[in-house]
């Protein structure tokens, strides 16, 4: 039996918890911590513990999209 590979979408810092919970409702997979090292501002080289969705490929690309489109629905650039 073969294992699909899985993938980590990282959720950006600031993603409301409203888009979070769609993710879940909506989207096969995990929601993860992933550590990430930060390289821009005055993080450069900070590690931080992330909230990821782990999945396989083609749902991880959803969710990346998904996240994409809610955050301009968010901040008011599409309805």
């Amino acid at each position: 039996m073969t294992e699909t590979e899985l993938y980590d979408v990282v959720i950006p810092p600031g993603v409301p918890r409203s888009i979070l919970k769609e993710i879940v409702e909506q989207f096969p997979g995990e929601l993860v911590e992933s550590r990430q090292r930060l390289n821009f501002a005055n993080m450069d080289g900070d590690e931080r513990e992330l909230l990821a969705w782990r999945s396989d490929l083609a749902t991880a690309q959803a969710v990346e999209q998904f996240i994409y489109d809610r955050l301009k629905v968010f901040i008011g650039e599409e309805e």
